[in-house]
């Protein structure tokens, strides 16, 4: 699967995305994969910060944008502007958009319309796709 035949800021080969990700991230951020539900531990975060593609380190969601959704997956309901890019992924024989890294291209997750207010999307990311800074003070 490939997400567009798109010149992205930060490009890498597969093997230099490789020796940067782990096998879980190399398997979502560059094959499109997901997590099990429930799985990330940034599910349940609700600290002040931003989060992050884990692949190039783009800030592309933002901690007061962050909600529960019950799903078993990190859920915001707005990224940070010109963050993502989104594509339509037919597989497993339904159509969805999935939410990618404008800046390097890699899966984050995919959204839905059945959010809270005041979008009404449910950006349903994986949280290995994603990391946490948290604010700091000052």
């Amino acid at each position: 699967m490939k997400t567009s035949d798109k010149q992205f800021e930060v490009s890498k080969t597969e093997q230099e995305w490789k020796e940067i990700l782990d096998p879980e991230q190399f398997n979502v951020l560059r094959k499109h994969g997901t997590e099990r539900a429930g799985a990330s531990p940034l599910d349940k975060q609700y600290g002040e910060g931003v989060y992050e593609c884990a692949g190039c380190g783009q800030p592309v969601f933002t901690s007061d944008t962050k909600y529960d959704s019950g799903t078993g997956w990190p859920s915001f309901f707005n990224p940070i502007e010109g963050a993502i890019e989104t594509t339509v992924d037919r597989s497993f024989f339904m159509t969805r958009t999935e939410v990618h890294c404008s800046r390097c291209g890699g899966h984050l997750g995919h959204v839905f319309s059945d959010g809270p207010k005041p979008t009404g999307k449910r950006y349903c990311m994986n949280g290995v796709s994603l990391k946490f800074q948290p604010k700091t003070e000052g």
